[in-house]
């Protein structure tokens, strides 16, 4: 990402001021940026299959989705929660049949976290559910916004995995 420019304050009644400078621009995308992303984030939770899991469960199935079976620990990280809190939220998820815990091939005081059949299952619909949510919304895009809206794909998915 560009750096954001920093400048010192200038004089009020200078001509050069009548135009925005580079870093109170840079700071109105980014905040823009930021806002309709958590904004859209927010209402791409919403679209749930089953109401019954909070967000951060649907997570943790999804990062098991995408990376394969992992330890409690390895989840925390990558989930950005401490250790004792996974613990909790990969107890509940076995408990509704969606994750198993099976021995650490090389480490007996661990396990190792899976997802089920049924786990797939429900992500999969909770994507289809997601994906027809988004259609719906970008039928409302004419042919250019459409197009500026698929060349910033990569680029945001890039951004989610910095």
């Amino acid at each position: 990402m560009p750096a954001l420019a920093h400048s010192e304050p200038t004089d009020p009644t200078s001509p050069t001021d009548a135009a925005p400078d580079s870093a109170v621009a840079d700071f109105a995308a980014i905040n823009s940026l930021r806002s309709a992303v958590m904004r859209l984030g927010r209402r791409l939770k919403h679209q749930r299959v089953d109401e019954s899991l909070s967000p951060t469960e649907m997570s943790v199935l999804g990062t098991l989705a995408r990376c394969g079976s992992a330890t409690p620990g390895e989840l925390a990280r990558k989930e950005h929660v401490q250790p004792p809190s996974m613990t909790r939220i990969v107890a509940l998820l076995e408990s509704k049949g969606l994750v198993r815990l099976e021995p650490h091939p090389e480490d007996r005081r661990q396990k190792v976290v899976s997802q089920t059949e049924t786990a797939e299952a429900m992500l999969e619909e909770s994507r289809r559910k997601r994906n027809a949510w988004l259609a719906d919304l970008a039928e409302g895009l004419d042919e250019d916004e459409w197009a500026k809206l698929r060349a910033a794909a990569p680029v945001l998915e890039k951004l989610a995995h910095l």
